[in-house]
């Protein structure tokens, strides 16, 4: 054995040559570079067992080196002939300045260039850090790979597995079995998942839960840049949150302003069973930061209710805060609709929604002439957030069991439950079909409580194969009860053709004649509602013609259209708007 204290390289080759090392042709260089160089140690010794056995022990900080890559530890072990090593205790590999890692057990093949690194195994390249216990690091290739469990930490951000696949080159980590993410406003569960260091884009190709608080995002492929704040996910992920969840084919978030753009059979739907909205639409947009959403490609709105469910299909939907619309355009208001009220005398008294008696037409004595009188529902139903409108543009169509409509723009704020329909509105309720220019729809409990049509309005009912009710006005205001028509009123140069029966239900003459004012009152048949008197007021001019004496195919009046091809059937007629 010879001990040699620290001493310089070229001394050190002199002695090897004197020792036989030297006299030695050395092995031809491999493909993954030259042998392993002996720089520095505090101690040597030489052993040469046999011709393929040749060892040089360093001890105290031993250092070698091959090409650009630095070995240092405690002790080193180096078979010049295999151009192996081993080392223990405080191992480090610098490779070029680039990526270090450290260990308490090193096992080098130099032909190969790869290391097998044990106990405490860090790797580093200054801005991520990887932990394992067992890691084999490929310096030729600048790969590590654990399969034992391990962890990286790259700034804030920490990612777990049971196995990982480090590629120092492009700055990736593979990471597969039992994946988390841990950032700081959120967690990542997954299967596999290739992480980029420098970009902190996680890319994930399989089942994926990423946690936020009190949203869950569950996708199968995409991907989301840690750093950014920017998520794009395929193949039908789903958002579950507090108050709604979200399924689309695409999803794409942006945290940091807020906006999102849900693409593909996109469905939004409230956890509010009561006072909340589902959407379905081919793309959805949505904005956070102003609460407002924009749905194209046949989008359908559903206002849920515990009965009968109003849907709305059109166009394009829009959806924002009255407070926003407010500051930049004037909003039409309605405060309080003609609620009916029972009071002990069993008569009903108005409670005005409008301030002006144009909107509301003319409320006297009609309500105090009932027959009969509903008692009202014992629960309330209250939205839970008001500062809400809705916008629909052309080809709007609106369905309930109640009441369907459409037209070509529409207007619904939440605040004070109003729809507005816009440019050629027609509703229909039972066998009734309204017209005007300009249509408001009032709501009680999400349920259609008054209708209220303005200009050119005329009401039509199909009595019988080629006879029709009618009634016009300069408005009309329809009432309902508990979603069925219950009594109308047609006012300002009132006209009607009404086919009068006999108590056996059989037509007896139809009437036509102009008043101020007319009534129409309904009666409950089943779950229907047909008409059961009419009353015409003040400057009464008609005539009553026997059925037989008249053309009943001239019996029209002005505007006259029965557009009854246009009614949607069901919620299924809207989806193919």
């Amino acid at each position: 054995m010879i001990a040699i204290k620290r001493v310089s390289l070229s001394f050190l080759l002199i002695l090897v040559a004197v020792v036989g090392f030297g006299q030695q042709k050395p092995a031809e260089p491999t493909r993954a570079g030259k042998l392993i160089q002996i720089i520095s140690a505090d101690r040597y010794n030489f052993q040469n067992l046999d011709s393929n056995t040749k060892f040089v022990s360093l001890v105290g900080h031993a250092i070698v080196q091959q090409e650009k890559t630095i070995f240092s530890a405690d002790s080193i072990v180096l078979n010049q002939k295999l151009n192996t090593l081993e080392a223990v205790n405080n191992v480090h590999i610098n490779d070029a300045d680039s990526i270090h890692t450290y260990s308490q057990y090193l096992r080098y093949v130099g032909k190969e260039k790869k290391a097998y690194l044990s106990k405490e195994v860090k790797l580093t390249d200054g801005k991520a850090t990887l932990t394992t216990n067992d890691l084999v690091y490929d310096v030729q290739l600048k790969t590590g790979t654990y399969t034992n469990g391990g962890k990286v930490v790259n700034g804030k951000t920490v990612l777990t597995s049971t196995e990982g696949y480090y590629y120092g080159e492009t700055k990736d980590v593979y990471f597969k079995k039992k994946v988390v993410l841990v950032d700081p406003e959120f967690k990542m569960y997954t299967d596999t998942l290739l992480y980029n260091l420098t970009t902190s884009i996680s890319t994930f190709v399989t089942a994926t839960k990423i946690i936020n608080g009190k949203r869950t995002i569950t996708t199968t492929d995409g991907y989301y840049d840690t750093k950014k704040k920017k998520g794009f996910f395929n193949k039908r992920s789903f958002i579950d949150d507090s108050t709604y969840t979200f399924a689309a084919d695409q999803t794409a978030l942006d945290e940091v302003t807020g906006l999102s753009e849900y693409q593909g059979n996109a469905v939004y739907r409230s956890k509010d069973t009561v006072g909340g909205y589902d959407l379905i639409a081919g793309n959805i947009k949505i904005n956070k930061g102003t609460g407002s959403f924009l749905a194209t490609k046949k989008p359908l709105l559903l206002i849920k209710q515990p009965k009968d469910t109003l849907y709305v299909s059109a166009d394009t939907l829009y959806s924002s805060k009255l407070t926003l619309l407010r500051k930049t355009r004037f909003v039409p208001e309605v405060r309080e609709s003609s609620i009916p009220e029972k009071k002990k005398t069993g008569k009903h008294v108005l409670t005005k929604r409008d301030s002006t008696k144009e909107v509301l037409g003319d409320t006297d004595s009609l309500q105090a002439q009932k027959i009969k009188i509903e008692k009202p529902e014992k629960h309330v139903l209250k939205d839970t957030n008001n500062n809400r409108f809705f916008e629909a543009y052309y080809n709007v169509k609106v369905f309930s069991d109640s009441l369907q409509a459409v037209s070509d723009s529409l207007f619904y704020s939440l605040e004070d439950s109003t729809f507005r329909l816009y440019k050629n509105p027609i509703a229909w309720s039972q066998n009734n079909q309204i017209t005007g220019d300009t249509m408001l729809m009032f709501l009680e409990n999400k349920r259609p409580e008054r209708l209220y049509v303005y200009e050119n309005a005329l009401t039509i009912q199909k009595v019988a194969a080629n006879y029709y009710n009618q009634i016009k006005g300069n408005s009309i205001n329809a009432y309902f009860l508990k979603g069925k028509m219950d009594h109308m009123r047609a006012k300002g140069n009132a006209e009607t053709i009404y086919y009068g029966v006999d108590e056996r239900n059989k037509f007896v003459a139809v009437n036509r004649a102009n008043c101020d004012v007319i009534d129409m009152y309904f009666e409950k048949v089943k779950d229907d509602s047909k008409p059961q008197r009419i009353v015409l007021r003040n400057n009464l001019v008609g005539t009553a013609y026997p059925m037989g004496q008249v053309n009943h195919e001239e019996m029209r009046l002005r505007g006259f259209k029965w557009l009854i091809d246009k009614r949607p059937k069901s919620k299924f007629d809207l989806l193919g708007n």
